[in-house]
């Protein structure tokens, strides 16, 4: 043992590999070897066990819940910042205009109804950005139906998300327009306002298992996801957010991914943002 770190064996690594692609869906490489053992000796060492073979015979014959989501926090990467690729932000807001223009379905209380997702949400920039910028471009949201669901596999950024609080070095880099939609705290962090907060809903969500929605979404947001599952789990996945997608809704997808190679059911609109072309079989009732 090194620094508290144990030993990496081939096959502890063979062991660790298949359970994160069976439980998650994650696809690690080889070059994740590094990130395995320091992600999870810490674990290991909590548990007083071993090593890594005795951490996973620990999780198939007597882990609990709790020990499992472990697991898959420990190797889940979570990057984000507020206004990442914002052209997909600028895009949003063009189509939300059109559907302000002429409202085409209608919610609780014979509202204009407005659903978006955020699959892969992490600490919760994205959910929140989609909330600022339309409610800064279009106050009479506020009078919508309008609800942003926000989903991540990792429990501890779910929790996160939720406390709407951050660091004030998330600023960083925004232009004071943008920075002027949040509001401070006492301490100098800076505060999701309760408007923009309120319209978000947290919920802790394995996207290669079942989903307790239906839709349809105008708007999908799963970036920077698929690049952490092979090829079949790509297809398998978007064509899942193709059926909850509204016929002229749009999913956006991370700078670095292509739908075009794992999925025949969009059709390409603007810079990794996708539409659902009009003969894929989608799920349309609320």
């Amino acid at each position: 043992m090194d620094n508290g770190e144990f030993p990496l064996s081939e096959r502890e690594f063979s062991r660790i590999r298949e359970r994160v692609y069976r439980v998650a869906g994650i696809s690690l490489s080889d070059a994740k070897r590094t990130l395995v053992v320091s992600r999870l000796s810490k674990i290991v060492r909590g548990l007083s066990l071993s090593g890594f073979d005795a951490y996973i015979d620990f999780l198939e014959t007597q882990g609990r819940p709790e020990d499992d989501q472990n697991f898959v926090n420990a190797l889940t990467t979570n990057l984000t910042r507020f206004f990442r690729e914002d052209h997909h932000f600028d895009h949003l807001t063009s189509y939300v205009a059109g559907l302000i223009a002429k409202p085409q379905r209608v919610g609780k209380g014979a509202r204009p109804r407005l659903r978006i997702w955020s699959a892969g949400c992490s600490t919760g920039q994205e959910p929140y950005t989609i909330a600022l910028s339309l409610l800064a471009a279009f106050p009479e949201l506020k009078r919508w139906d309008f609800r942003i669901l926000a989903t991540d596999i990792d429990s501890n950024v779910v929790n996160k998300a939720a406390r709407g609080i951050y660091p004030a070095s998330e600023l960083n880099g925004l232009s004071a327009q943008r920075a002027g939609l949040f509001e401070k705290t006492a301490t100098g962090d800076i505060l999701i306002p309760n408007a923009a907060r309120e319209l978000v809903t947290f919920k802790l969500l394995n996207l290669i298992e079942a989903w307790p929605i239906s839709g349809p979404f105008d708007a999908i947001f799963c970036r920077n996801v698929a690049i952490y599952f092979d090829k079949p789990t790509q297809g398998t996945l978007f064509d899942r957010l193709g059926q909850v997608l509204a016929p002229d809704g749009f999913l956006y997808i991370g700078h670095s991914e292509n739908l075009q190679a794992v999925s025949k059911g969009f059709r390409l609109v603007g810079k990794t943002v996708y539409q659902r072309k009009a003969n894929a079989d989608a799920k349309d009732a609320a």
